[in-house]
């Protein structure tokens, strides 16, 4: 399928289960240098990729706490994004990965589905991990230590510890120092500008996620709207409307029309269908 000449993966030209394609890599902003040979296959979705420009977007991807494949490259005569979804196993195949990377691929795969699912956290009894299922209640009992001890054992969710007070509760136990150490990022982050969006000189630089309230922030480059890593929901850093929404009234790279949505206060709880 392939061979890897110092380290530079490129597709083998026997391969006749890959179909390739005379045009530029639509995952390279640059002009291919002359007298450049490489090979480019095309995907699922129509753009060409080379092994090398594949593999770094979506592993770019994955160290975003992204694990679905989406392609960036635009639609022809377009300024919308294609958007297809690759599978894993086209991925793979593609972007020629080594044993090694398929192995890092696979494990924070799994990882960021689970996580993306379920809430997770260690037991400060008996270490194992207990999963969260009411997101309101931060009360959680542990069914591993009261297998062990023949009584209930609760714990906080927020700062892990021995339940103490009344539950449930999702604001907070009585224990000294439980806080919501996103909250007060999201009550007290700085203000930042967004520069390529005209008049966003000032929006909070840090947001909760309106869908499943993962904490997020926007590299400055770019429209207004970024994509969740948890939940892979699309929405206006600005206004804090899903893209959907926002888009109704305004465009990528103008002003919202209800303004820049003040410090979050409270962060929202998932819910999951």
């Amino acid at each position: 399928m392939s061979t890897q000449n110092q380290g530079e993966k490129t597709y083998d030209r026997n391969d006749t289960t890959l179909k390739f394609v005379n045009r530029p890599d639509d995952l390279d902003p640059l002009p291919p240098e002359e007298g450049d040979k490489c090979l480019r296959a095309e995907m699922s979705c129509g753009h060409a990729v080379t092994p090398e420009s594949l593999t770094g977007w979506c592993r770019s991807l994955l160290d975003q706490g992204q694990y679905k494949f989406k392609c960036p490259a635009l639609k022809d005569g377009t300024l919308h994004k294609c958007d297809a979804v690759w599978s894993y196993q086209e991925v793979r195949r593609l972007a020629v990965l080594t044993p090694e990377e398929m192995q890092y691929f696979e494990e924070n795969i799994a990882h960021l589905a689970v996580t993306e699912y379920c809430e997770f956290k260690t037991c400060p009894g008996c270490k194992t991990y207990v999963e969260r299922e009411d997101l309101t209640n931060l009360s959680v009992m542990c069914t591993v230590c009261m297998a062990d001890k023949q009584k209930v054992f609760e714990f906080c969710w927020q700062c892990l510890k021995k339940w103490k007070g009344p539950a449930p509760r999702s604001d907070r136990c009585d224990n000294n120092g439980c806080v919501n150490h996103d909250l007060e990022l999201l009550k007290n982050c700085k203000m930042t500008a967004l520069p390529q969006v005209d008049g966003v000189n000032e929006c909070p630089s840090i947001r909760a996620c309106p869908t499943c309230g993962q904490r997020a922030e926007h590299d400055k480059t770019g429209c207004k709207n970024i994509i969740c890593p948890r939940c892979q929901v699309e929405f206006c850093f600005v206004c804090l409307k899903l893209t959907s929404e926002c888009l109704k009234t305004s465009s990528y790279f103008i002003p919202c029309s209800g303004g820049v949505a003040p410090r979050q206060t409270s962060i929202p709880v998932w819910r999951r269908n």
